[in-house]
């Protein structure tokens, strides 16, 4: 029996390519909008579906299920996967899969990129350029501050993290410090990173604090008014991980106080909506979620999200199965 997928949102053709070279039947989302829960249960009511590639702006929860009764799949075209109900999921029966290592150098590439466009002041630097108003050399405008020779703090060093170490490390001379449920030996012999007793103490030292850990209940909010308060008043935060692993209005507060020097996030904690007041900022500079936004990382990613369905029909575990 033809066995059908429906996916969310386009994707890169070759995912798709995969699965109809397989014979089955695809249909995609026709579209260019976030679907809503609505819109999305409407369109898994119109056929059985055996699977379904959804993406991170898709809310996968009981309702999902319950509309779509023959999907046993939800292979999830990201690498994060906390829009997805997995403990439902796995009640039912139902496998999850996600696309694990497949923007580990972009967005350690966002990360650095989000670094230099606050230590050299771009942006900023960028808009005064384009509004008229550069008359002449000033050996006071724009006064950056280097990265060479200063501390990076990584919360989380799991693949991503590591890549942001070798880059940051190797290319700019930063020294190296972590926290996480366990050590990296690798960036350790690697690029001389310090395991750090505890998350005060990276965001005491640290002269960039970078954001990599899953979107997790014990990381909600990781950073919040205590934390950002215990940074340096020199110090820049990075978030490329999930956008509510950061308490967003206590960020807005911290950065018209003064409390820490500026920040770049690519994630949001209501994405889309941005909180008041951090678009007004001079100290930050935002990216609309684009981490990944890599021609390469998005083919990878459909050829992993497509595999995992191919795997999953052909009887073979999915090589990122995140379901038990």
């Amino acid at each position: 029996m033809t066995k059908r997928v429906f996916i969310t949102r386009e994707i890169p053709k070759l995912g798709i390519d995969m699965l109809t070279q397989k014979g089955y039947e695809v249909d995609v989302y026709p579209k260019d909008k976030v679907p809503s829960q609505r819109e999305l249960i409407t369109y898994l009511k119109k056929k059985p579906y055996d699977a379904v590639m959804c993406l991170l702006t898709d809310d996968i929860n009981a309702q999902v299920y319950d509309a779509a009764p023959s999907v046993k799949l939800f292979a999830s075209y990201t690498v994060g996967y906390n829009n997805i109900d997995v403990v439902e999921a796995t009640k039912r029966g139902i496998t999850v899969t996600n696309t694990a290592g497949s923007s580990n150098a972009p967005v350690a590439e966002q990360a650095i990129a989000l670094m230099l466009g606050l230590t050299t002041r771009m942006v900023e630097a960028d808009a005064f350029t384009r509004k008229g108003k550069y008359k002449g050399w000033s050996p006071m405008a724009f006064m950056g501050t280097d990265m060479k020779g200063k501390t990076l703090g990584l919360v989380g060093s799991g693949a991503i993290g590591c890549e942001v170490a070798r880059i940051a490390h190797h290319g700019f001379g930063m020294k190296i410090i972590y926290t996480d449920l366990v050590a990296h030996p690798d960036i350790e012999t690697d690029c001389g990173a310090t395991k750090m007793a505890s998350l005060d103490a990276l965001l005491a030292e640290a002269d960039i604090v970078s954001v990599h850990v899953p979107l997790l209940p014990a990381t909600h909010h990781l950073i919040n008014e205590k934390t950002l308060s215990l940074m340096k008043k020199t110090a820049f935060l990075i978030n490329t991980s999930r956008g509510p692993v950061v308490d967003e209005k206590a960020l807005v507060t911290a950065l018209q106080k003064g409390v820490i020097a500026g920040a770049g996030l690519d994630v949001y904690e209501f994405e889309p909506k941005l909180t008041r007041g951090l678009t007004k900022l001079p100290n930050v500079v935002l990216t609309p979620h684009i981490s990944s936004a890599r021609e390469s990382a998005r083919n990878e990613m459909a050829q992993i999200a497509s595999n995992n369905i191919i795997d999953f029909f052909e009887g073979r575990v999915p090589r990122s199965k995140v379901t038990h």
